[in-house]
């Protein structure tokens, strides 16, 4: 029993510290309303920025990726490397379906990538750049994040990374995806908006 509770403590506080909803407080405190009333309705930077506060969406970024981050390192601090990608995995999922919002929260896509820089930061270097390339052309926040999602098992594989990792992005991955398929039916119809462009 020991040996298991360092384990299941990290993957506790992991979804814990996944479903600590910083858009939504950071709005709130800074004045701008519920943002769960605007745009997409969802707690992350890209529906923060809807509010017209770059600042606020650029520390809701650090702050998702941060419980990311720090869910990984807890969990390889306490049970090892396996225990700190399950973990990573279960902060998203804290962030995507929170128990403090009835379940109901985010996209996912900072916090993924928090977990692959504490995992290994080139294969985060190398989905940053697909996010940064695709948002560049297209203007388009959910296309960036669904070609970076679901080629960083791809980049994981090329990289040979531990099979534990190649899970954890592969699962993360399904999620984000997931998560957007109303953004996919608007980009299917042409519909989803861009980068900057409101609701």
């Amino acid at each position: 029993m020991t040996e298991i509770t360092p384990a299941l403590f990290a993957l506790l506080a992991a979804y814990l510290l996944g479903s600590i909803p910083f858009g939504l407080v950071l709005t709130r405190l800074a004045g701008a309303g519920d943002i769960r009333r605007i745009g997409s309705g969802s707690i992350g930077a890209t529906n923060v920025l809807r509010t017209g506060r770059k600042g606020l969406a650029a520390a809701t970024v650090l702050l998702d990726g941060g419980k990311g981050a720090a869910a990984v390192l807890l969990g390889i601090a306490l049970a090892g490397y396996t225990v700190g990608y399950a973990a990573g995995v279960l902060a998203v999922v804290g962030h995507m379906y929170p128990v403090w919002l009835r379940f109901r929260g985010g996209k996912g896509v900072a916090t993924g990538f928090g977990v692959l820089i504490a995992a290994n930061p080139v294969l985060a270097l190398a989905c940053a750049a697909v996010w940064l390339a695709m948002a560049w052309f297209l203007r388009i926040s959910s296309a960036a994040a669904l070609a970076a999602s679901a080629l960083a098992p791809v980049f994981a594989a090329i990289l040979q990374v531990a099979f534990p990792l190649l899970l954890c992005t592969t699962i993360v991955a399904a999620l984000i995806w997931q998560r957007h398929r109303d953004n996919i039916a608007r980009l299917v119809a042409g519909t989803e908006p861009r980068i900057g462009g409101g609701k």
